[in-house]
């Protein structure tokens, strides 16, 4: 491990599909700090479709912020600390811009090998266009012609067990060598091999010259009961950006910067969630989202497991207008304290799918955005949570895991005028369950300190300790089948000076115990009733909690949370809620 003695400053730049962002951390006091965060629209896309424009000003703005020269006279990044202070040590880069990559996944069995290649193409912004596997009925042909109509920028092919037959799979390849040969030298896609170990030979001498380039790795099913990503994700990580090279002007003079080293966004975060996750164990599940402009991404961390999940279709972007394949206007509807029709709702969807960068102009519309991010946060953990492991610790069957910590980030929740405001959001979407810290990254921090952890493994812990993120709240959400306004929990509070504040919740309902940040006190839970916090129906919980922005959050609304239908009666439910949370 990296000492502070060696300590660097670095300057880690993420290029978003909205946001760029130029964050500087160094050493202060001997500890590593953020220091300060640069942001400018992201120019990516028309009329400039090249990164430069976006990191160039959002360095300059860190530069006014810091007053430190970053940039000298030739526009060149000064890449030391010079004399007069000006320069940085290290530069590091993660991206999340550009078109969904177009993924093609080629296996054996479909719910093994198929299966296992499906998972990792969405553990980065791809999506799966075409698929080929041995229960493929379309003749050697029929599979050629789908592969040339599916452009792939990125075919993965598994299958085969390390010990395994090969025949079967050197079809695959044999299929997939005759659709690259007849495609334009310039339009050939990237392929990533990641199945039977003894066949790795014969791929790069078939597909090597055939492909843009040629990723190899272990087996994803060195078994039929085994499944192993977490190389094939450092591969798949690398293919991403090496793709972002030949579609967007400017990636490929930033990994230069980055020696080589950028990330894709969700992938440095989810580095960060397994980090973290270490360290709390095996029985404590850790999670984290981020809801962006290009997708939805959400990572579990249990002990030394790492889940991790893109979801391009439901990012706040120009897909925005996909959510409605996965829900319903009515649904998005239910979260308004506003009245508006579903056809306003439709017209704004419409409209941020063709200016992603847009913010909102009313109060109304900030009501639809919040609830559009609500949509698109549930869905998302609706299709995470069926993924999980089965040993993940869970109340209730049907709930999500006890999550230990959820960090969230992302324009919806960390643009929120209050953070009352984004912490109903994540609470209506995610519903966590038992006692649950909430950890709100407003400046987009993750993906920063995922990439840092390469130049010193010191950096990104220490900068999480130092109050870069806002501690939103404890949450305690009883699981209880009692009856509507019966009291299933009594929470007691006893302060550093003494004090003590004590609150009963009630089924359905949502009290506040302030405790400021900077405070520490002890925590006791009585749950009544048989409801359960996290031990079991009925047995008591006393913990050390620190203080937060809106303190120790009891929700008893319910676990799965039931809205009514009574348009009139769950608008003012949502507004006490939120005025309970500060508005």
């Amino acid at each position: 491990m990296a000492s502070v003695i060696e300590g660097v400053s670095v300057l880690a730049l993420d290029i978003g599909s909205a946001t760029t962002r130029a964050m500087l951390f160094d050493v202060v006091d001997g500890r590593y700090r953020f220091i300060a965060i640069g942001q400018s629209p992201s120019t990516s896309h028309a009329p400039f479709n090249d990164i430069s424009a976006g990191i160039g000003e959002s360095i300059e703005r860190l530069a006014e912020i810091t007053g430190r020269k970053f940039i000298d006279d030739d526009q060149h990044i000064i890449s030391s600390i010079q004399e007069d202070g000006s320069g940085v040590d290290a530069i590091t880069a993660s991206i999340s811009t550009g078109e969904t990559l177009r993924v093609v996944i080629a296996g054996l069995l479909s719910d093994v090998s198929l299966e296992s290649a499906k998972n990792l193409a969405e553990s980065t912004y791809a999506r799966v266009v075409e698929s080929i596997s041995l229960n493929d009925p379309r003749k050697a042909e029929e599979q050629i012609d789908a592969i040339l109509k599916a452009n792939p920028d990125l075919i993965i092919i598994a299958g085969g067990t390390d010990d395994g037959a090969a025949l079967s799979l050197k079809k695959n390849i044999e299929t997939i060598g005759l659709a690259t040969y007849l495609m334009p030298k310039d339009k050939r896609p990237a392929i990533l091999y990641a199945g039977n170990q003894k066949m790795a030979d014969e791929v790069r001498k078939t597909l090597e010259p055939l492909s843009s380039n040629l990723y190899t790795t272990s087996n994803i099913r060195p078994s039929i009961s085994t499944e192993d990503l977490r190389p094939a994700r450092k591969k798949i990580a690398r293919a991403f950006v090496d793709v972002r090279k030949t579609q967007i002007p400017g990636v490929e003079e930033l990994d230069m910067w980055a020696g080589g080293r950028m990330l894709p966004s969700v992938f440095a975060e989810s580095r960060i969630i397994h980090l973290l996750s270490k360290l709390y164990g095996a029985e404590k599940a850790l999670l984290s989202v981020n809801l962006g402009a290009s997708a939805a991404t959400f990572s579990v961390g249990i002990g030394d497991h790492l889940q991790t999940k893109v979801y391009p279709y439901l990012g706040m972007g120009t897909s925005i207008s996909e959510l409605l394949n996965y829900t319903s206007l009515e649904n998005i509807a239910r979260w308004l304290i506003v009245d508006a029709s579903t056809q306003e709702i439709r017209n704004y969807i419409y409209t941020k799918a063709l200016y992603p960068n847009s913010i909102p102009a009313t109060k109304k519309d900030l009501q639809i955005e919040q609830a559009l991010g609500r949509e698109a946060l549930r869905v998302a953990m609706e299709k995470t949570a069926k993924e999980l492991p089965s040993d993940a610790p869970v109340l209730k069957k049907n709930l999500l895991p006890l999550f230990e910590v959820v960090l969230a980030g992302g324009s919806v929740l960390s643009n929120a005028p209050t953070f009352g405001q984004s912490l109903l959001i994540l609470l209506d979407a995610l519903q966590p369950a038992g006692v649950t810290t909430v950890i709100l990254d407003k400046n987009n921090l993750l993906p920063a300190l995922g990439t840092t952890a390469d130049v010193n493994t010191l950096l990104p812990v220490q900068a999480l300790e130092t109050g870069a993120f806002v501690n939103l709240a404890t949450v305690i959400a009883p699981v209880s089948s009692a009856k509507y306004g019966t009291s299933i929990l009594k929470a007691s509070l006893r302060r550093a000076d003494g004090s003590v504040s004590t609150e009963e919740v009630k089924q359905g309902g949502f009290k506040v115990i302030p405790l400021r940040i900077g405070e520490a006190a002890d925590l006791n839970l009585q749950p009544l009733k048989r409801a359960d916090v996290g031990l079991g129906a009925g047995k008591k919980i006393s913990t050390k909690v620190g203080g937060s922005a809106l303190g120790i959050v009891l929700d008893g609304r319910g676990r799965p949370l039931d809205l009514t239908s009574d348009d009139i009666r769950r608008r003012e439910l949502i507004k006490k809620w939120l005025w309970t949370l500060g508005g």
